[in-house]
């Protein structure tokens, strides 16, 4: 009997995926635990309509990824922090980089995306990654100074 799982069962398959499973199995067990439906047109044809609309979402998140890793090679985010004699008190988050982003320049990037090497202990210009999802990558330039 051929169906199609809607999760992901061990040893058969992921959610999504037609497969051929013996009659038995599919009536006992997949279908009376919801794990699967049975591969009818109506159900195949809704199955690839989901699969096209997935399609389209991660090509437009990818399309929104990209634009903002642009916008972030073309920007400098100045975060203002608390020191004296060239150090700082404390260090520099990626917390405080995300937010005063959102605040200059009106991008939102959660503050895990954003990567730092190491922690910023000193005031002046740095480098730091941003994943921004589907393998893209940015550059967010980010210019410490005091307070």
């Amino acid at each position: 009997m051929k169906v199609i799982l809607l999760q992901d069962v061990k040893g058969k398959g992921k959610k999504g995926q037609c497969i051929e499973a013996s009659d038995g199995y599919a009536r006992n067990f997949l279908l009376p635990r919801k794990l699967a439906v049975e591969a009818n047109a109506d159900n195949l044809n809704t199955m690839r309509m989901n699969d096209k609309a997935a399609a389209e979402k991660a090509a437009k998140e990818r399309a929104e990824a990209m634009e903002i890793s642009k916008k972030l090679r073309e920007i400098i985010v100045t975060v203002p922090a608390k020191g004296g004699s060239g150090r700082l008190f404390g260090s520099v988050t990626s917390a405080e980089v995300s937010d005063a982003l959102k605040a200059q320049h009106n991008i939102a990037i959660d503050k895990r995306k954003i990567v730092l090497e190491e922690p910023i202990k000193a005031f002046g210009t740095y480098t730091m990654k941003c994943k921004l999802g589907h393998e893209i990558t940015g550059e967010i330039t980010a210019k410490v100074v005091e307070a």
